[in-house]
């Protein structure tokens, strides 16, 4: 099992930036990559961006925030980190951390990020 944990969202004016995090337990060596992933009122649930556990550490971003957003490894190898600058009222969304491992997928409660214009 592994437990995800989100810190960082909130209310941001469009233009402002947030981080958020999340924080992994339980048995991480299981874990293919960390990523986050969102979900805006009436939409499905869209990957945003991945980290993946292997040496080179390959990150993957949608399109629609790349150059914007920034994927990171945080404080530990069991954390990641999401800059998210020059935000829009469309990044507005539910944003979740997700881990899978080759068995099942893990994830966070999500983390409410609520950009105003």
């Amino acid at each position: 099992q592994v437990q995800l944990v989100e810190s960082g969202g909130g209310l941001v004016q469009a233009g402002g930036s947030l981080r958020l995090s999340c924080a992994a337990s339980g048995n991480t060596a299981s874990i293919i990559y960390m990523g986050w992933y969102r979900q805006a009122p009436g939409k499905e649930r869209e990957m945003v961006a991945r980290l993946y556990n292997v040496a080179d550490s390959e990150k993957r971003y949608a399109d629609s925030v790349k150059g914007r957003f920034a994927i990171s490894r945080g404080n530990t190898d069991d954390t990641i980190d999401l800059q998210m600058n020059s935000l829009q009222p469309a990044h507005t969304a539910v944003y979740y951390c997700k881990s899978p491992s080759r068995d099942q997928s893990y994830w966070g409660q999500g983390t409410q990020v609520t950009v105003s214009s």
